[in-house]
């Protein structure tokens, strides 16, 4: 990967001048589903009178002087926390959406029925209400609703929870919302991403600009191979079930109001068992191409066991004027496999 070797870090925004003159370190958490995305900037206090405001949104661009930094969206400080020894101001701040006002009701819970309607439809009503553009892929737009209950939960709960149903995300990024499966590689703004490649260097060894290590969680290893979800068919008077795969089946607690939505959770459901057969942890060079719901490569210079697409659930990057740019990755397999090769 042709990423450089001079890492760096833009802050731009309000207060960008100030921020980036005192920055010492940076960590920037990019996650999939419901946790939203945090950055966390360290700054150096020293010779300042007071205590600055740095209020408003800021933006993260991050990568190597030599290929170019990408944009990795817009944030809102939530937190700021001074310490006296060392004379230093910690701003952790989350994805824009999120504002302590929430004047639109984001973060309230509601209780209430939809349907009958498409996944696409209620996504868009859901996510139009609080300003967001929504984006929605094409093969699950029109996937039927024929009734479901919000139960108690916010917006964003309740579209995280169909969404894994379907074995997809719902997203927000800066003012897009997006729906897709997982492994599509689309980035969380709508463009395409390529998969991320990555190799491992012949003398890999700790302390090298380039080492890599990773860890394969096989505990995860999926103890079903298919799904029965059962569905009241309201005109027999009685409740039915779908399977999906084959056995052994595990058995979806949730009942649907019909066959073809109890079809569509069962075959999400297996989708999902599948994928997530096994996990790796990665840690890496950074690389800014990397992301939540983005699709990494392990190529040929990983051991046999390792090679492959990995759908990225978690990255973490961080950086300082002391210690090089590097991002550790949570990701689940895309390839199925029965069994890791040996």
């Amino acid at each position: 990967m042709a990423q450089g070797f001079t890492p760096a870090v833009e802050i731009y925004g309000a207060n960008a001048a100030l921020i980036n003159q005192r920055l010492i370190s940076w960590s920037h958490i990019d996650a999939a589903g419901i946790e939203s995305d945090q950055l966390t900037l360290v700054l150096n206090l020293e010779g300042l009178e007071g205590l600055p405001s740095l209020e408003g949104k800021i933006g993260l661009r991050v990568g190597y002087l030599e290929s170019g930094l990408i944009d990795k969206g817009q944030f809102v400080v939530t937190r700021r926390t001074p310490t006296l020894f060392p004379l230093r101001l910690t701003l952790v701040a989350t994805a824009a959406p999120f504002s302590a006002a929430d004047q639109t009701g984001f973060k309230q819970r509601r209780s209430v029925s939809h349907g009958p309607t498409t996944l696409g439809a209620l996504f868009r009503e859901l996510t139009s209400r609080h300003g967001f553009s929504p984006r929605v892929a094409s093969d699950l737009a029109l996937i039927k609703i024929a009734h479901v209950d919000q139960s108690n939960e916010t917006d964003m709960g309740f579209l995280t929870r169909l969404a894994r149903i379907h074995d997809a995300v719902a997203k927000p990024f800066n003012e897009l919302y997006v729906l897709a499966r997982k492994g599509q590689a689309k980035s969380l703004s709508g463009k395409v991403l390529p998969n991320i490649q990555l190799s491992v260097t012949t003398n890999n060894r700790p302390g090298d600009h380039a080492f890599t290590s990773a860890t394969l969680d096989e505990t995860s290893r999926a103890k079903y191979q298919g799904c029965k979800v059962r569905w009241w068919d309201a005109a027999a008077g009685r409740m039915r079930v779908e399977e999906s795969g084959m056995a052994p089946f595990k058995t979806v607690r949730q009942n649907y109001h019909s066959a073809d939505e109890a079809r569509a959770a069962g075959e999400g459901e297996v989708r999902r068992m599948m994928r997530e057969a096994l996990k790796v942890a990665i840690e890496c060079p950074g690389h800014p191409g990397l992301a939540a719901e983005g699709v990494v490569l392990l190529d040929s210079t990983w051991p046999d066991f390792m090679r492959g697409r990995w759908s990225i659930d978690k990255v973490t990057a961080s950086g300082s004027r002391e210690q090089s740019y590097r991002c550790t990755i949570a990701a689940t397999c895309l390839d199925a496999r029965s069994e890791p090769a040996g």
